[in-house]
């Protein structure tokens, strides 16, 4: 993954986002929707509908960043929130990309890990 800023904050928006939305368009749902500054150097996630696609939108000084994601099976594990945003640490972040599920830390991707050999030595 890309090398992000651990003094930044992250912030998880839990309403369904149109992926069809770019730079102008999240940046106008961060300053409308979540009441943020695209700006301030913060990280902004957005989910789609079927939560099999994700944006993560942020600022430089150089300009504004997009980073997305498209599963190919399975889903993102985004709950609902009455605020419609949830602030995330960096770990989270990583289980969420990863299809965990970060409340409760389910795993979504089917995989299991399994008790035996780690490299090759029992």
């Amino acid at each position: 993954m890309i090398g992000l800023d651990s003094q930044a904050r992250i912030w998880l928006c839990t309403e369904p986002t149109d992926m069809r939305k770019s730079f102008r368009g999240l940046s106008a749902l961060v300053r409308n929707q979540l009441r943020q500054d695209p700006l301030g150097g913060h990280y902004f996630v957005f989910v789609n509908r079927r939560k099999t696609q994700m944006k993560m939108l942020y600022f430089t000084l150089t300009g504004y960043c997009l980073w997305a994601k498209r599963l190919e099976q399975g889903q993102f594990r985004v709950r609902p929130s009455t605020s419609g945003q949830r602030a995330l640490t960096l770990a989270d972040l990583q289980l969420l990309i990863d299809g965990i599920e970060v409340q409760n830390t389910v795993n979504s991707s089917g995989f299991e890990a399994r008790n035996g050999p780690v490299c090759g030595i029992i």
